[in-house]
């Protein structure tokens, strides 16, 4: 209890830092860019677009019935969003090695700062995927996508996959302090992921045998209750909820291990 206490007491000191940190981060990112946030909206749009023509049209995926374009943006932001974010984070500790050389700060910060950056951005690019929901109801593809309570469920499946994502960036955060080759290493993790995950294509057009491998991966458990949500209108059960907490909660709590067991060694390293 006390630890926890001690946490929060840390979170809520150090608060005023993590805004400042995601305030720089977000004006490098929109340097010089001319339509600054506004590619946060345009971005997933356009890649929808483009990976329609391509996977419906030249490859001939499909999703059973409902509407791809729904489907496909659905997977693109759920990923996009898990691979920035762990990206980012990777990365944090060792770029903010000549502030963590000066002052105290928990280093904790720059790995969670860059998971809350990362996740601003994801929040816009919402407001088109919701735009394109409410399009397909006025011809927007073949099949219009649904529209129903359960949408109160997507901030807590939404909360479950920022703790997932945040431990996982913990535990790269950690290891990339003492092993650089992570930076590559993950590169090809996440590309390998990223086919292991229903992003563009449907499980129905795997074997059997083989659905039943991808549905342990822990993204495609919460890329499909969303789909679940917004495409057939069905209600996620309670065990399936209790799952992405419980991948939510157990990935928290592994990296917030990891950092803690290992953060006071990384002044010899960084």
């Amino acid at each position: 209890m006390k630890s926890i206490n001690n946490m929060i007491s840390n979170f809520k000191k150090y608060w005023y830092l993590m805004t400042q940190i995601i305030l720089r981060d977000f004006k490098r990112k929109y340097k010089r860019s001319v339509l600054g946030v506004v590619w946060s909206l345009l971005y997933p749009i356009m890649m929808m677009a483009v990976m329609t023509v391509v996977f419906s049209h030249m490859f001939r995926f499909g999703s059973d019935g409902t509407n791809y374009l729904v489907y496909l943006m659905t997977g693109i932001i759920i990923w996009n969003y898990f691979s920035e974010a762990t990206t980012g984070a990777m990365t944090s500790v060792v770029d903010n090695f000549t502030l963590i050389n000066k002052v105290y700060i928990p280093k904790y910060v720059f790995p969670l700062s860059k998971c809350l950056f990362v996740g601003i951005n994801f929040l816009l690019t919402l407001i088109p995927w919701f735009g394109v929901i409410i399009l397909t109801k006025f011809g927007l593809g073949t099949y219009p996508a649904s529209i129903n309570i359960y949408y109160l469920l997507l901030p807590i499946i939404f909360a479950f996959f920022f703790l997932f994502t945040v431990g996982i960036g913990l535990i790269l955060s950690c290891i990339s302090v003492f092993l650089r080759d992570v930076f590559y290493i993950f590169g090809i993790i996440l590309t390998i992921w990223n086919y292991y995950t229903p992003v563009f294509y449907s499980l129905s057009i795997l074997p059997e045998k083989l659905q039943y491998i991808f549905k342990f991966n822990p993204l495609y458990q919460y890329i499909n209750s969303i789909r679940d949500i917004v495409l057939y209108g069905k209600c996620p059960s309670i065990m399936t909820l209790g799952i992405l907490a419980l991948m939510g909660f157990v990935s928290l709590g592994i990296g917030a291990l990891i950092f803690k067991k290992n953060q006071d060694k990384f002044i010899y390293y960084i």
